[in-house]
C-alpha cells in the first residue's frame, strides 16, 4: 500500500481533454443532428421555462406591487396571477392587511427601555416617561414600497425604503412630543391620557400623509406614562394625596345626597304642618268675624238686651261652676227673656242657664 505510485496531475492534459469535448459539442450531438438544428427547439424550451416563472399567487390578506421595466405598474389582489417575470417585470407581495405595531421608549425583542425616545418635556416644563405602541397596517402598496427612502430599523427587520423603519418611529416620536408639549404633566399622568392618545394618532396620521408614506394609524396606546426615576417617589405622594382628595369629595358628594332628600322632606312637612296651621287660623277668625257680625246685628236690633247677655256669659266664662239666674222683678214671673245667642252666632230664648 505504501508502494503504490499515484499518477501525476498533467494540466496539459486536461486541457486538451476539455478541448476536445467542446469541439465535438459545436460540430454535433449524437444522431446526426447539428446544434443549429436543434437551437430553435432549445429557445423555445427556455421560454416556457421562464414564462412559467410569471405565474404567482396572492394570499387573501395580501396584494402584489407591479412592476415593468422598473416602472410601477399598479396591484393586483388575491388570486392566481401571471405576469412578466424578471428580468422584464417584478413584482413585490406584501400583507396590506396585517396589523403590525411599532415601540416607542422601549423594545421588547429584546426587553429593554430607550430613554432617548421616551424622556419628553410636558407643557408645564416637567420631564415625563412615557412608553407607547402604534397599531398600523398599509394602506397603499406603491407609496409604501416607493415613495419613501427609509435606512430600515434593524431592531424591527424593518427592510431598507419602507416607512416603517426609522421614518415612522421619528414620526411618531415628534407627534408625541408635540402633544405632550401642549399639556401640563397632570393630564399626561391622570385624567388626559385618553386625549393624548386621539391627538398624538391624530397628528401622527397627517405626518405619514404628507410623507405619501402609504400607511393608515389604526391606533395609539400609551403603555405606560411615568416621572422619571429621580423624581417618582414625590409624584407618586402627589398622586396619593390626589387620590385621597377625590376620595373625600365622593364621600362629602354621597353625604350631600344622602342629607338633601331628607332635609327636604322634612321642610315639606313643617311647610305643610304651616299650611294647616294657616288654613286652622283663617277658619277661626273667619269664625270669630262671622260671630261679631252677628252679636253686631243683634246688638243693633236690640242693644240693651244685647249688652246684658255678653255680660253674663262673660260672668259665665269667669265663673264656669256658679249656677247663675237672672229675674226681672217687672216681668210677670220673675224671669228675663234674654235672648241669647250661642257660638254659631244663633239667637235662643233661654233666659237662665245652670251648671254644677
Amino acid at each position: 500500500m505504501y508502494g503504490e505510485k499515484r499518477p501525476e496531475f498533467d494540466p496539459d492534459e486536461v486541457l486538451r481533454n476539455l478541448r476536445g469535448g467542446f469541439d465535438r459539442f459545436r460540430t454535433g450531438v449524437p444522431g446526426g443532428k447539428s446544434l443549429k438544428t436543434l437551437l430553435p427547439f432549445l429557445l423555445v424550451i427556455l421560454g416556457l421555462l421562464w414564462g412559467g416563472t410569471g405565474f404567482y399567487t396572492v394570499g387573501p390578506e395580501e396584494q402584489a406591487a407591479l412592476r415593468l421595466f422598473g416602472e410601477y405598474r399598479g396591484n393586483e389582489g388575491p388570486g392566481l396571477h401571471w405576469y412578466p417575470p424578471a428580468p422584464i417585470g417584478t413584482r413585490n407581495i406584501e400583507a396590506v392587511l396585517e396589523t403590525k405595531t411599532v415601540e416607542i421608549g422601549f423594545r421588547s425583542q429584546p426587553a429593554r427601555d430607550v430613554p432617548v425616545e421616551a424622556l419628553m418635556i410636558t407643557g408645564d416644563l416637567n420631564i415625563v416617561d412615557i412608553q407607547m405602541v402604534v397599531q398600523y397596517r398599509i394602506a397603499n402598496l406603491g407609496d409604501f414600497l416607493f415613495s419613501v427612502g427609509d435606512p430600515g430599523d434593524p431592531d424591527r427587520d424593518s427592510r431598507e425604503g419602507r416607512p416603517d423603519g426609522r421614518t415612522l418611529i421619528d414620526a411618531t416620536e415628534s407627534a408625541l412630543r408635540q402633544v405632550i408639549g401642549q399639556r401640563s404633566i397632570d393630564d399626561a399622568l391622570t385624567s388626559g391620557r385618553e386625549a393624548v392618545q386621539e391627538d398624538t394618532k391624530a397628528l401622527l396620521q397627517e405626518l405619514v400623509d404628507d410623507y405619501a408614506s402609504g400607511l393608515e394609524i389604526l391606533q395609539v396606546i400609551l403603555q405606560t406614562v411615568r416621572p422619571p426615576d429621580q423624581v417618582r417617589d414625590a409624584f407618586d405622594d402627589v398622586v396619593r394625596a390626589r387620590v385621597d382628595k377625590e376620595s373625600r369629595i365622593n364621600e362629602a358628594l354621597a353625604y350631600e345626597q344622602d342629607r338633601i332628600p331628607r332635609e327636604l322632606g322634612d321642610a315639606e312637612q313643617v311647610v305643610q304642618a304651616a299650611e294647616g296651621f294657616k288654613a286652622a287660623r283663617i277658619a277661626r277668625a273667619r269664625g270669630e268675624a262671622d260671630r261679631f257680625t252677628a252679636i253686631l246685628n243683634e246688638y243693633e236690633q236690640s242693644k240693651e238686651v244685647t249688652r246684658q247677655r255678653l255680660y253674663l256669659e262673660s260672668i259665665e266664662q269667669v265663673l264656669p261652676n256658679l249656677t247663675l239666674y237672672v229675674f226681672d222683678p217687672e216681668a210677670a214671673n220673675g224671669v228675663l227673656p234674654l235672648m241669647q245667642l250661642g257660638p254659631d252666632g244663633s239667637s235662643l230664648a233661654s233666659v237662665a242657664r245652670g251648671g254644677n
